[in-house]
């Protein structure tokens, strides 16, 4: 059951902001891939650091990933197709360059094209063209590439389809799955975020990711999934923008869960497209251990149930609810305090006199009092500087 996390970008706690140095955090931090963000333009001068950072990731073997432009046309007419087709092949040398294993890509609008097989085979011939292009790339015999002995000994790239997040744009789950069915060399990038809020919050129990990730295995037969999570506000079956996992209705528990319950068969990246980045990597890491421990703790008990029941000649079934019944018997609290006239009445004549020595001992509660406002104030200045981290993504990108 290999899982790889990692954030879409350089980590925000990252202080140098160079794909090299954000790759040295990540691998301090305990992850093992990253997502390199091209979604607006690939710049000339960050090739250098991209050759770096995939030097690095031939050594280390650290997982380089690429995402491509979010705007996309693909779907438009041959100029939009063009002018689209030019930044997917920015983004190809730019995941030549870092060794990326996946590239992410979206097909945009449906434009004048209406949901359907015509808009469907549109987008499976455009991206067997990309399909093609990154084989050339990685395939040219006219160059031996001496500073990037992974193209010359490695294989090229996938192409990841994303999932849209938004009911104009195409990508539904259905048809990122016909397409990458229909075209070699292609995959589907599950972004949960999206699929949540494009099924009107779908995403909800360990039973609904069982049903999602059987349904990609049934269509197109892969144990190989990437992924993107991250906390998404949304309304009407469209996503508004990301937000960081713990202010969303979108839990990562129950994916946790089946991760470690029912997803051994899985080889499974994710990335962080929370705007907290890294932190919420980290935390879906440590809610990931802890689903593992709980089912280790739970198969201990089963175990020491079974053993149990050897000895005494019954059933484990039996054993369980005899413990059922003995945890319903436990009591889960203190008993309550009675009031104060009656818990005098009945107190002894000694125990009332100690009681009155102690009298002037609570003239001290209002101070007590006043601390207990000066620590509400104090709260109420931490909840406010909490929004230090309560980033909110502009809403121009594209879903």
């Amino acid at each position: 059951m290999p899982v790889k996390l990692g954030p879409a970008g350089v980590p925000l706690s990252c202080k140098g902001r160079t794909i090299v140095e954000g790759m040295d955090d990540i691998i301090s931090l305990g992850l093992e891939t990253m997502e390199v963000q091209t979604v607006r333009m690939v710049a000339p001068n960050h090739f250098e650091q991209y050759w770096q950072a995939g030097v690095l990731a031939n050594k280390t073997e650290f997982e380089m990933n690429i995402h491509g432009p979010y705007y996309s046309e693909l779907l438009g007419n041959r100029v939009e197709r063009g002018r689209s087709l030019a930044k997917i092949e920015s983004t190809l040398q730019a995941a030549r360059t870092i060794n990326a294993r996946h590239i992410t890509l979206h097909a945009g609008h449906y434009g004048g094209m209406s949901p359907g097989s015509a808009a469907n085979e549109q987008v499976a011939n455009v991206f067997a063209g990309v399909v093609d292009r990154v084989a050339e790339i990685w395939h040219d015999d006219e160059d031996e590439f001496p500073v990037f002995p992974w193209i010359k000994d490695g294989t090229p790239s996938k192409i990841g389809i994303e999932t849209s997040g938004r009911q104009e744009l195409w990508g539904s789950l259905e048809e990122v799955l016909e397409v990458v069915n229909h075209v070699e060399g292609t995959i589907p990038v599950l972004n949960i975020a999206h699929i949540h809020a494009r099924g009107h919050g779908k995403m909800r129990t360990s039973e609904d990711y069982g049903e999602l990730f059987d349904q990609v295995r049934e269509t197109i037969g892969t144990k190989e999934f990437y992924c993107h999570f991250s906390g998404v506000e949304h309304r009407t079956g469209n996503a508004m923008h990301y937000t960081q996992i713990k202010k969303s209705d979108l839990n990562f528990e129950p994916l946790a869960e089946f991760i470690v319950e029912d997803g051994g068969w899985l080889d499974i990246t994710l990335i962080s497209d929370s705007p907290l980045l890294e932190h919420d990597a980290m935390y879906m890491l440590q809610s990931i251990e802890k689903s593992r421990h709980r089912q280790l703790e739970r198969k201990a008990r089963e175990n020491r149930r079974r053993a149990l029941a050897a000895q005494t000649g019954t059933t484990p079934a039996a054993l369980a609810a005899k413990e059922a019944q003995q945890a319903a018997l436990r009591p889960n609290a203190q008993p309550t305090a009675k009031p104060a006239d009656t818990a005098t009445e009945e107190k002894p004549a000694s125990e009332q006199e100690a009681a009155s020595e102690e009298a002037p001992a609570k003239e001290e509660k209002p101070a007590k009092k006043k601390t207990k406002k000066a620590s509400k104030a104090k709260a109420k200045t931490v909840e406010k500087n909490d929004d230090v981290f309560d980033f909110e993504e502009e809403d121009d990108d594209l879903f």
